[in-house]
């Protein structure tokens, strides 16, 4: 996604104005316009704790002089993104106090147009339009048009999404994919596993693939061990401590989480049939640097048997744009305005 400037502002300028993006998320509210495809500028992020509520977000982001300069007139359109579940009019988060109908929303915003659709959703959607410098490929292989491409992301959880192909248009997955049953790949995973029935009935993807996850895996780990690192770290300070090199089991950790990421990665491939490719999101993966792209994410990624070879020609990409979420609420508003069906 291009910054814009006054110039591609003049030259590719929607007739009804500038669009409002949002990408909203439990600890900071991100806004920009969008004043032609896929060109945003006046990118703000707002500390949610700072506002009573998202009306109230808002209202500053559009009276601030950087958005008067540009907005002539009001803006008539909006999409944003939020990290909780979108499903009818009510929309409460669950990591935030925040609590809006969509609709009171929008007439107390004086919006023509307001979409909410689910973080992941939107970012899946963005996918398609992520240019060569936004993302990075780790292993081999080639998409392949034409065909559905996935989405996994560890952060707070682990989301799952994909979107598939239809016509000229692309359509998201609504899916709850982090949450299927955790299969462990070998005898450490399954100790792993054993560790966490402990204290759980059911280990979901999400339970170990997620920022609980790397302590939960840290824990385990460290159950076998007889150093005297600490019994419990936070995920902070697993991935500083890998990174650094200053703790074996911390290592551990990063490198078994990542293999097992790769296992949830190849398996939403096959579901999927992603010859597309597949996407790796979510605030862990990009924070690791050399000890995600050196891991056995890709090496477990194909491990599928008989399948390996099907595995092997499907891209894993991470994702690496700054603010992706955007492209993905452009999208979707550009496809409620052309009255495609999402």
């Amino acid at each position: 996604m291009k910054h814009a400037s006054t110039q591609s502002f003049d030259m590719h300028a929607y007739s009804d104005g500038p669009r409002l993006l949002a990408d909203i998320g439990g600890t900071n509210a991100r806004f920009g316009l969008e004043i032609g495809p896929m060109q945003v500028d006046v990118i703000a992020v707002l500390p949610c704790n700072d506002y009573p509520s998202l009306h109230d977000a808002m209202s500053s982001y559009l009276a601030s002089p950087a958005v008067k300069r540009i907005c002539a007139t009001p803006i008539r359109h909006a999409a944003l993104a939020i990290a909780n579940p979108v499903d009818g009019d009510q929309v409460r988060m669950t990591n935030h106090h925040w609590a809006f109908s969509i609709e009171s929303l929008r007439t107390g915003l004086g919006l023509e147009t307001l979409v909410v659709v689910n973080d992941f959703t939107a970012l899946a959607m963005a996918l398609p339009y992520l240019s060569p410098d936004q993302k990075v490929q780790i292993g081999g292989g080639n998409a392949q048009a034409g065909n559905a491409i996935g989405l996994v992301g560890a952060g707070t959880g682990l989301g799952v999404s994909g979107i598939i192909p239809v016509g000229e248009h692309w359509v998201p997955l609504r899916s709850e994919g982090g949450h299927v049953s955790f299969s462990p790949a070998d005898e450490i995973e399954l100790e792993i596993l054993r560790f966490c029935w402990r204290e759980y009935s059911h280990v979901s993807a999400e339970r170990l693939m997620s920022g609980m996850g790397l302590e939960l895996i840290y824990r385990a780990l460290r159950a076998n061990d007889v150093s005297d690192a600490p019994a419990q770290l936070d995920a902070a300070e697993i991935s500083q401590r890998a990174l650094q090199g200053s703790c074996a089991i911390c290592v551990r950790t990063i490198d078994c989480f990542c293999a097992m990421l790769g296992g949830v990665a190849g398996n939403v491939a096959v579901t999927l049939g992603a010859l597309g490719g597949i996407y790796i999101g979510g605030g862990i993966v990009p924070r690791l640097g050399h000890l995600f792209t050196n891991s056995r994410f890709r090496e477990r990624f194909e491990a599928k048997g008989r399948f390996a070879k099907y595995l092997a020609n499907i891209p894993t990409y991470l994702i690496t744009a700054e603010y992706p979420a955007f492209l993905g609420v452009s999208a979707i508003l550009s496809e409620k305005l052309s009255k495609f069906p999402l």
